[in-house]
């Protein structure tokens, strides 16, 4: 990984209305992750804006849960959160990564792409080496599949 950041687009035939109301719905952030790691939306009462808080239960080896602040946010357009492990540790977890999906009209449906950017990230030094960023590569275009399945 030579940059602080990992990409992945896909062409998925969709309206980008309908690829931004999956994302900006925690509870369905389930149904579409490729790495398998989210578990679970916590109860939340509305849909994403800039700023909203949203939970997930996670687990990737152990269970864990997380916090997640939108910090980017265009209707149609453009959505990322900062997550954060939620409980009693998170204090001493490292923060700074972000999650982003954006979304650019083309022909044939929608142009999305996936980020995993890692530039704020206390660890990104540890983050960028070894087979990390190849396995979410490759997560994140599971992802993107994924949509495309349940929107086609």
């Amino acid at each position: 990984m030579e940059s602080d950041a990992v990409s992945v687009e896909r062409l998925i035939p969709a309206p980008a209305e309908a690829i931004f109301a999956l994302l900006a719905d925690p509870a369905q952030h389930p149904a579409i992750d490729g790495s398998g790691s989210v578990r679970e939306a916590k109860p939340s009462s509305s849909k994403l804006a800039l700023g909203s808080t949203f939970g997930m239960k996670m687990r990737m080896g152990i269970p864990y849960s997380t916090s997640n602040e939108v910090v980017e946010f265009e209707p149609n357009r453009r959505i990322a959160w900062a997550p954060r492990l939620a409980g009693p540790l998170a204090p001493l977890a490292p923060a700074g990564r972000r999650w982003r999906y954006e979304l650019e009209p083309a022909e044939g449906g929608t142009r999305v792409r996936e980020t995993w950017d890692i530039s704020r990230d206390r660890l990104k030094g540890l983050f960028r080496r070894g087979r990390l960023p190849d396995r979410v590569r490759a997560d994140m275009g599971a992802t993107l599949e994924r949509i495309e399945k349940l929107l086609t």
